[in-house]
């Protein structure tokens, strides 16, 4: 009969380590690795930030954040609560009675300057989830036209069919309503008008 022997602990110590080392290589190294090749050889944008660029080759954001313009002549975003800071993504986690919520909202209404006719959407006065989604939805785009216009000079027509044009649906038929990408729109309103 033969007796087992018990594994010291420097070998115990020793398949520990060999043990974390080969997790280390895979989880770390060899898994990060295979998706940054599969991304970068299936949608290189996207995998690389979505970063769109002036005519200079200068990067001017992101398609896939939202930033902030406050400047009459471009169309705003969603309010961010995190100051449209991507480093510190985040919601502003107040409720729907809370009164601060209501004055932001109410200041926000009086600052983009609607037609009465035109009820403001829900979007152009509450933040995101995340304080960065680039995208309102084409009613919120359309409830800015004519103040870009009149800050521009601009026909509204010609500003509408701008908006029309740059309006998607990313979800296909999922998407209940258009969406409009917030700096695509503005970086095609600069090209168009300077």
């Amino acid at each position: 009969m033969q007796t087992k022997t018990r594994p010291t602990l420097s070998s115990q110590l020793a398949a520990g380590g060999r043990i974390m080392l080969v997790t280390l290589a895979i989880c770390g190294l060899g898994y990060p690795l295979l998706i940054l090749a599969i991304g970068q050889s299936v949608t290189p944008f996207t995998a690389n930030g979505s970063l769109l660029r002036d005519p200079a080759g200068q990067v001017v954001g992101s398609a896939a954040l939202a930033q902030g313009f406050s400047r009459p002549e471009y169309f705003w975003p969603r309010p961010s609560a995190v100051d449209y800071n991507a480093a510190a993504a985040g919601g502003s986690n107040l409720s729907p009675t809370n009164p601060a919520l209501h004055a932001r909202a109410q200041e926000l209404i009086g600052r983009l300057n609607t037609s009465p006719a035109m009820p403001v959407p829900a979007d152009l006065v509450t933040a995101s989830g995340s304080g960065l989604d680039p995208d309102i939805t084409l009613s919120a785009a359309s409830c800015q036209v004519r103040r870009v216009a009149a800050a521009r000079g601009l026909p509204e027509a010609t500003v509408a069919a701008l908006v029309e044009r740059h309006a998607r649906r990313p979800g296909g038929w999922l998407t209940p309503e258009p969406l409009v990408n917030v700096l695509l729109l503005n970086l095609a309103l600069d090209r168009e008008n300077p």
